[in-house]
């Protein structure tokens, strides 16, 4: 089948197509207690050594600490202005964390939990990416902050139309942002500080969350309006599948080893898609929107919100 005739098949499903559906692919291993986090929960970053989740209780102006090994929150950093990106870099030890109330980037020592320096950026401070020496953050009406990983210093912006939401960093000083206000995916080079190309969406809006596959230059992208995962070309920008996904989807990883694309939504559902074909459609509670892959361990963190009479919680699924 040519590529217009599956993009034509595809884009007539009004559902999640789960006709090639793998059994147990993921199987839900435990639930960790967030015990009195309210409210909305963003994103998560690991600890590999330490193996230890942080999680941004947006709702509830904490991060959360928690041993994945002893399954246990083991510290709660307080004081906080609606945290919404974090991130712990095993170069420096440090936790950084984007509070989209204040605008403020603080940096912790990861173990003491002390703040070691803060980096005030404006309005809605959100997204974390870092690569090593580095720590890029989205906020705002449209930029990505550059920020020295030791120093803690702000080198400068690279500015956009619009409030990046998910970006990533490709090779080269390469940088893919969804700029879902603009309803465009923008390509730019972190070396000269600049947009170079601009990839307009066409028959879907809200892209929110994205994930690169930088072997195979591809971008897995989630719509919520309609709920849709894309693949894109990362030198084109051109659109190379797409199928529907969970509604309201706000993370995407994607697993090199095996091939495997995460989406978690808050329709209530966690998808996996062998390239944009779904694999396995798992049934988990509305507003569950985020969560985070760990390819060494091969489990996915599921952060659930307290909704219902339920507690707030993490929820491990391994493979």
């Amino acid at each position: 089948m040519g590529i217009i005739s599956l993009l034509l098949l595809l884009s007539c499903q009004s559902g999640p197509d789960t006709s090639h559906l793998e059994k147990d692919l993921l199987r839900l291993q435990a639930k960790i207690a967030l015990p009195g986090v309210g409210g909305r929960i963003d994103h998560l970053s690991y600890d590999e050594a330490g193996r230890r989740i942080f999680v941004a209780a947006l709702g509830h102006n904490t991060v959360e600490v928690v041993d994945l090994a002893t399954r246990a929150r083991v510290y709660s950093i307080t004081g906080l202005h609606e945290p919404q990106g974090v991130l712990y870099l095993a170069s420096t030890g440090r936790l950084v964390v984007a509070n989209g109330g204040s605008g403020d980037c603080v940096f912790y020592d990861g173990k003491s939990y002390t703040e070691q320096g803060k980096v005030a950026l404006g309005d809605d401070a959100d997204n974390i990416r870092s690569d090593g020496e580095k720590v890029y953050v989205g906020y705002g009406n449209g930029a990505i902050a550059v920020i020295e990983s030791k120093t803690i210093r702000r080198l400068g912006d690279l500015p956009l139309k619009g409030h990046p939401e998910s970006f990533q960093l490709g090779d080269s000083g390469r940088i893919y942002i969804n700029i879902p206000d603009e309803e465009e995916t923008a390509a730019g080079d972190l070396r000269s500080m600049s947009i170079q190309t601009h990839w307009k969406n066409s028959g879907a809006s809200a892209n929110f969350p994205m994930a690169l596959d930088r072997a195979g230059g591809r971008l897995f992208v989630a719509y919520r309006h309609p709920a849709q995962l894309r693949m894109l070309d990362v030198r084109t920008g051109a659109v190379q599948a797409s199928t529907p996904c969970v509604g309201d989807a706000d993370d995407v990883f994607y697993d090199q080893a095996s091939g495997l694309v995460f989406v978690s939504g808050g329709e209530g559902y966690l998808d996996v898609f062998r390239g944009t074909v779904l694999v396995d459609h798992i049934v988990t509670r509305k507003g569950a929107r985020t969560c985070l892959w760990l390819p060494a361990d091969k489990q996915l963190i599921l952060a659930v919100p307290a909704r219902g009479g339920e507690g707030a919680a993490l929820w491990v699924y391994g493979m």
